[in-house]
């Protein structure tokens, strides 16, 4: 394994393609040849281009022959997830109802990753239409956890997050409803980025003012998260809830972020959900981490009463506007838990929707009051550490039953129906040895304080620096 280059930052690389220390052939190379030799245990990159990757990377070598870079990702092979439309790419989102499907267009996030200069080296895995936190389906199989094959990488973007642990690529984009990219991040020690709703523009959207759905850039660091965020956020006609701020304020992350901060931290969301002691624990540490890093700790935490039940709506009722017709016309094919939950948002009443709505918007402003007082709130990424990638779903955490596959993922989803942005950091191991994390909300539409408390912690803690031996 070349570590020199496949574990090395995104920034890194392109300054030393800049500085004509590597070609982007050689930086390709690497990352193909890391593929080749883990992926197969792993199954983070269900499709490969090479051929389109390595032109790509000959248009780069050609652009600083002649003294000039691509873009801020000149030459960084990336792998797209696999529900992110990609033209004359297959794109199957986990389905056996798309397993052929090779777009004609190719969606705003990655659109925008390619004209930075990113080298697209192919697709990862998902669960069938991103609907789950473990990354499995019935066209490519199941994406291990490259900590220990024998756990799952958590999802949706599992596929991405695996990738990035086993230094198959140096970023990676995914998308956040539930938790999409901070449960992925927590369980293979890398960071997820889940912003405020419109921070980076979403096109196509089936509903393009919700905002419940987010895509979002993954790595190994903040500071690349902050370079890819630099890339992907800025305003777009394209999405009618874009915010106006350009992507390039992002770049910079200031230092010593959680010096003379207030951050206040939960276990338990105030108790709205059940944890395993281990992860109750980390969270403790990762508070007194904080405060190592000069910040005023509190344990604190808002009211989150309805925010499930409000998720649970809103998500039904998502599904079956954006794919009710679809699941309908392959019904057969279709994971039948992903069928019903979009079946019982058919099912929805008006006053139901209108309730969750409101409740939604209640929530958002108990978080806002909240961090009114604080400037940053830490709380578990998962309540119990990675699990069996054979398992659908953990059904029991803390001696407490879950209702279905959904149940687990509370920790994320609560902050989701608050539309606060979340990230999600390495924040140390189980006893069992698996990676965990944690995720810092902030103020809306602050994702640089975020950015900039989250690289604080990373700085005190350094968790982010243990490699899987694969």
């Amino acid at each position: 394994m070349n570590a020199d280059i496949v574990y090395d930052s995104a920034s890194s690389l392109v300054a030393r393609m800049a500085r004509k220390e590597l070609s982007a052939r050689e930086v390709l190379d690497a990352h193909l040849a890391r593929i080749d030799d883990v992926n197969g245990r792993v199954n983070a990159i269900v499709t490969l281009v090479p051929e389109i990757a390595y032109e790509k990377a000959r248009l780069a070598d050609e652009a600083i022959a002649g003294g000039t870079l691509l873009g801020p990702l000149h030459g960084l092979p990336i792998a797209h997830k696999d529900n992110h439309l990609t033209a004359g790419i297959r794109t199957t989102f986990g389905s056996r109802s798309r397993a052929g499907y090779v777009p004609d267009s190719t969606d705003l996030t990655v659109a925008r990753l390619q004209a930075a200069g990113c080298v697209t080296i192919g697709k990862t895995n998902i669960p069938e239409f991103v609907a789950g936190g473990n990354t499995f389906n019935d066209v490519f199989g199941v994406t291990r956890n490259p900590y220990d094959l024998r756990l799952t990488a958590g999802g949706s973007s599992g596929g991405a997050a695996a990738a990035l642990a086993a230094g198959m690529a140096p970023l990676a984009d995914g998308n956040d409803f539930g938790g999409s990219l901070r449960l992925p991040a927590g369980y293979c020690n890398v960071v997820g980025f889940r912003t405020s709703a419109g921070r980076v523009p979403v096109w196509p959207a089936a509903d393009g003012l919700l905002g419940l759905s987010v895509h979002g850039p993954m790595a190994r660091s903040v500071d690349d998260v902050a370079l890819m965020l630099s890339v992907i956020a800025g305003p777009s006609r394209l999405a009618p809830n874009s915010l106006e701020t350009p992507g390039a304020a992002f770049a910079q992350v200031p230092e010593d972020g959680l010096r003379g901060r207030r951050i206040a931290y939960s276990p338990d969301l105030g108790g709205a959900i059940a944890v395993e002691p281990d992860i109750a624990a980390l969270v403790e540490k990762a508070a007194q981490s904080c405060r190592a890093a000069g910040a005023e700790v509190v344990e604190d935490c808002p009211d989150l009463t309805g925010a499930a039940a409000a998720f649970r709506t809103l998500r039904a009722w998502a599904f079956e506007a954006g794919m009710g017709a679809h699941l309908d016309a392959h019904r057969d094919v279709v994971r039948p838990s992903l069928y019903e939950n979009m079946a019982r948002g058919r099912d929805l009443t008006g006053p139901e929707v209108g309730a969750a709505a409101l409740a939604r918007t209640a929530l958002f402003h108990r978080m806002r009051e909240f961090l009114e007082r604080y400037d940053g709130l830490l709380l578990p990424v998962a309540p119990l550490g990675a699990f069996d990638c054979e398992q659908e779903f953990p059904t029991i955490v803390a001696d407490t039953a879950m209702p279905d596959y959904l149940g687990w993922m509370e920790s994320c989803f609560d902050v989701t129906v608050t539309g606060h942005p979340a990230i999600a950091v390495p924040a140390g191991f189980t006893p069992a040895g698996s990676p965990a994390g944690v995720q810092l909300v902030g103020r809306h539409r602050d994702e640089l304080g975020v950015l900039a408390m989250a690289k604080a912690f990373e700085a005190v803690t350094g968790y982010g620096q243990t490699r899987p031996d694969l």
